[in-house]
């Protein structure tokens, strides 16, 4: 057991109760939504159907999305400076009160039945407290500074799994605890009431229990100049691919993602609150999967093969979900996409070896903030393909996804050739800049004689065992 002080600097719990809180928000929400978007088209149509339910749901959703990633932009960038300062906290902490904030709106909905459209004025406090943008940048920031380049990949995806761990959890009993009312506590109340209370828990604990874990003097000079600082080191074109991989990923599972909430309440599926929680389940299931996935095989495979990996994956899995007429096959469907999660922490943790520690806060808020931006687009154009094509095949966005994610493979790919070629070159810059700082410094080496001016670049080259073909 891991002592009280070694505890109190770990940010797993935050990120485990906040997760569980979470999982309980989404499936309250989701059921509210169902209930009063049917309620809002029987009131207005005299004969609905189920299409025209669907399209309230996924107007609903479409407005809800886009504001909750284009509000967070510019107070994000603002809590990530504030976090590369060195207030590792801040870009933690305020996100954490828009959540509460917009936790206790969807409990107002529920007690007092306000309409569902006072949740936009939820996700507009959320945004602007930097939302779920700035707070996981600002965990993965925190990963970051107290790991090496090694290990940083795998601390990085424990922390996934850790949040996925929690959704599981929170996702396989939200959908109980919906159902659970009484004569003074109307469906629901329960649930969002435990959701609000976990938040309040992770802010308090966040301010005033967690302890800012110390990076010691050589892990922070690694992460600051990973050797020397050359061109070679902070390649702007490796970054580019990797922003590029991740866009395009982010846009197949973000819009694929965000019409299943929708495509579930729907025949032939028409789930209740257990059956969506169950379902939610599988999905954080896919972090433990991709979590075995890297452990394994990172000791055969490189970062970017992995990245590639976890996309093949879910492109099968989002490509079957495109045919699911059963919750069978839904569950299927899942299950192709075990390694889905693997991509996103890759691409994170390899960012984060190309730049400074200092800057690793805004880089990460960056990627977060190039997919709320590109989300800006994709969202409504999902939403209409969606709703256009609900006739004749409602799982047509889903191959729109699986297209988009084979795409992604393809910048991770020549990041892979780019990376080889350029290996030989930074070997090399790194050999020459050090030679030149062993002449500049005239030292003798311990044992051996002076060496003059003229032979001390062919005295390092020999005593570090590197060829001239290297070098030049």
């Amino acid at each position: 057991m891991l002592p009280l002080g070694t505890l109190r600097k770990r940010i797993e719990p935050v990120v485990l109760c906040a997760q569980i809180a979470s999982a309980f928000f989404d499936t309250g929400l989701q059921m509210v939504v169902k209930e009063q978007c049917a309620i809002a088209t029987d009131a207005l149509n005299p004969t609905p159907t189920e299409d025209s339910r669907q399209k309230a749901m996924s107007n609903f959703y479409m407005i809800y999305n886009m504001l909750s990633k284009f509000v967070p932009i510019l107070p994000a960038i603002i809590l990530s400076k504030v976090g590369d300062l060195g207030y590792r906290k801040i870009p933690i902490v305020i996100p954490l009160v828009g959540y509460l904030v917009s936790r206790v709106v969807l409990l107002l909905v529920i007690v007092m039945d306000l309409p569902i459209q006072a949740m936009f004025g939820g996700v507009v406090v959320h945004g602007l407290s930097g939302g779920f943008c700035s707070y996981w940048a600002g965990v993965m920031a925190l990963v970051s500074l107290t790991s090496t380049e090694e290990d940083r990949s795998l601390h990085m995806m424990q922390m996934e799994l850790v949040y996925g761990i929690a959704g599981l959890i929170g996702s396989l009993v939200s959908g109980h605890l919906f159902q659970l009312y009484s004569v003074d506590f109307k469906q629901g109340t329960v649930l969002v009431s435990l959701s609000v209370f976990l938040y309040f828990v992770c802010l308090v604990y966040t301010m005033f229990i967690f302890l800012m874990p110390t990076v010691s003097p050589s892990a922070q000079e690694r992460n600051e100049t990973n050797g020397i600082d050359t061109q070679y080191s902070k390649n702007i074109l490796n970054i580019l691919l990797l922003f590029a991989g991740g866009i395009l990923f982010d846009v197949a599972v973000g819009g694929g993602m965000e019409i299943l909430v929708t495509f579930e309440m729907k025949e032939p599926l028409n789930w209740n609150a257990t059956q969506v929680g169950y379902g939610n389940a599988a999905g954080f299931l896919v972090f433990l999967t991709s979590f075995l996935g890297v452990m394994v095989m990172s000791r055969w495979v490189s970062d970017v093969t992995l990245i590639i990996i976890g996309m093949v994956s879910f492109a099968a899995g989002i490509y079957f979900m495109a045919f699911v007429t059963a919750t069978y096959m839904f569950y299927l469907a899942r299950a192709l996409t075990l390694f889905a999660l693997i991509p996103m922490p890759t691409i994170r943790a390899l960012l984060s070896k190309q730049v400074n520690g200092s800057s690793y806060g805004i880089t990460l808020i960056s990627l977060q903030l190039s997919f709320k931006i590109a989300s800006l687009a994709y969202t409504p154009i999902y939403t209409k393909v969606y709703q256009a094509t609900l006739d004749w095949f409602p799982g047509f966005v889903f191959t729109l996804s699986s297209i988009f994610t084979v795409l992604a493979t393809i910048p991770p790919t020549f990041h892979i050739r780019f990376h080889a070629s350029q290996s030989d070159l930074g070997s090399a810059l790194t050999i020459t800049t050090q030679t030149f700082r062993h002449i500049r410094n005239n030292k003798t080496e311990p044992g051996s004689e002076f060496i003059t001016s003229a032979n001390k670049g062919n005295y390092f080259m020999r005593k570090h065992n590197v060829s001239r073909r290297v070098v030049k």
